[in-house]
């Protein structure tokens, strides 16, 4: 990459990165993937989401020292150029561009499902259509440029938490009084799993769920005194997090049981509005408007960490040089934005909310995998964390992703061997020339 090339602007401190984080995270994994996730294991989830915590935990503290050590937009794709080797990094920005782009396809289809069954339109046609129209809405925001994204993003935020304290305040004393029954038998898998491997599958969903603190990783190019902003931040953002996503999950399934709430998932992909629904409509009504802003910021921070990282990728001549051109007196990267767009589109037409959070969270487990293998290999002026941080990270991750459904692994093998093929015969054509 060269010294030469046109450079983004650092302009993000601490608060702004961590709500760029929160609203990666503040959105689709509480609105749409604890639903999921409650579905396969039942009240269990909230066993899941301590262990999908652990593993964030973790990664994040790999993510935090190579993003400290390293700061440059790309994330784990420039970490395993570096520490690694070519062929790694490359497989990580792969991953990283299917595993998000099928994180913000689920986002999308959550916001589209949200306001259609707040206006009472539960499984009506226009589900797709919607989600695609908000897409558009949103990239079209993130070509306005990343400092007034972030500001849209801190009002998003903002108005997602009080919609998600709403929901727990309003529906704790329904959870205190129906709890004992709703989180009666505790393991109560899907049928025929058996409640280890539930748990286990359900975690590996969660984790994914609290991953949007790469976002701030892939933002290393943006913010200002990286080594400390960062590791700052992703810390800030995974403490907030998991004390929401309990808070949450224990209220939702306490006060309605886990079997409607995934049957909402499945149905409506909104479960915390039907869970609402059933103590407070005025409730309800708060989380809808909650949930459609908050996929509306899942989507936006997506788009942007997902354009940096096809950005770093162009530079370095794993994909056309066309996406990694900087346009106009600010030096936007409009092509880099309508290429993942375009991607998120094409999963958004699944219409599936379970098909696309278990593709991303099978490919997000392997990238993640590649963070901590990188970490590994840091050198100890540049640590920050001891080295069983990054072991247990790359355990966690390897292991969690044997438990996706079967067919996703399939699909996700088939398209990174699809990757490192591209990978071979663009190297091939960029010697030649």
């Amino acid at each position: 990459m060269g010294e030469d090339q046109p450079r983004l602007k650092r302009e993000l401190g601490v608060w702004h990165a961590t709500g760029l984080g929160l609203g990666s995270i503040v959105g689709t994994g509480v609105f749409v993937s604890i639903g999921v996730a409650t579905g396969i294991a039942g009240p269990a989830v909230l066993v899941a989401l301590v262990l999908g915590a652990i593993v964030a935990l973790c990664n994040g503290l790999s993510s935090a020292q190579l993003a400290a050590s390293h700061p440059v937009s790309g994330g784990t794709y420039e970490y395993g150029y570096r520490y690694i080797g070519p062929l790694t990094g490359f497989t990580a920005g792969w991953l990283f561009l299917l595993a998000k782009s099928a994180s913000a396809a689920t986002a999308a289809l959550g916001f589209s499902g949200y306001l259609l069954n707040a206006a009472g339109l539960v499984g009506h046609p226009a589900l797709v259509p919607l989600a695609l129209g908000g897409l558009i809405v949103v990239m079209a925001l993130v070509l306005v440029g990343v400092r007034r994204s972030a500001q849209v993003n801190f009002v998003i935020v903002g108005f997602t938490l009080v919609a998600l304290s709403a929901f727990v305040i309003g529906g704790l004393p329904t959870a205190l009084s129906e709890g004992a029954a709703n989180l009666t038998p505790f393991f109560d898998a899907e049928e025929g799993r058996s409640p280890l491997t539930a748990v286990l599958h359900a975690s590996a969903l969660m984790f994914v769920a609290y991953t949007g603190y790469g976002r701030i990783a892939t933002l290393g190019e943006e913010v200002v005194a990286p080594r400390r902003t960062i590791p700052r931040a992703i810390v800030l953002t995974l403490a907030i997090t998991l004390v929401l996503y309990v808070s949450v999950a224990w209220v939702g399934v306490a006060a309605v049981g886990s079997a409607t709430i995934g049957q909402a998932t499945d149905e409506a992909a909104a479960p915390l509005e039907v869970a609402a629904r059933a103590f407070s409509p005025t409730v309800a009504r708060v989380v809808s408007i909650g949930a459609v802003t908050a996929m509306l910021g899942v989507l936006l921070n997506l788009i942007l960490g997902l354009s940096r990282v096809l950005l770093a990728m162009g530079r370095r001549g794993d994909m056309p040089a066309a996406v990694a051109r900087l346009s106009g007196p600010q030096s936007k990267p409009y092509a880099s934005v309508f290429v993942v767009t375009a991607i998120i589109a094409i999963l958004v037409l699944t219409g599936d909310v379970r098909t696309t959070w278990s593709f991303s969270a099978m490919t997000v487990l392997l990238y993640y995998a590649v963070t901590n293998v990188a970490a590994l290999r840091l050198p100890e002026s540049d640590r920050r964390y001891p080295r069983w941080v990054a072991w247990a990270g790359l355990v966690s991750c390897i292991g969690l992703s044997v438990f996706i459904d079967p067919p996703i692994l399939l699909v996700g093998v088939i398209l990174i061997g699809a990757g490192i093929a591209w990978h071979y015969i663009a190297q091939r054509l960029q010697r030649a020339s």
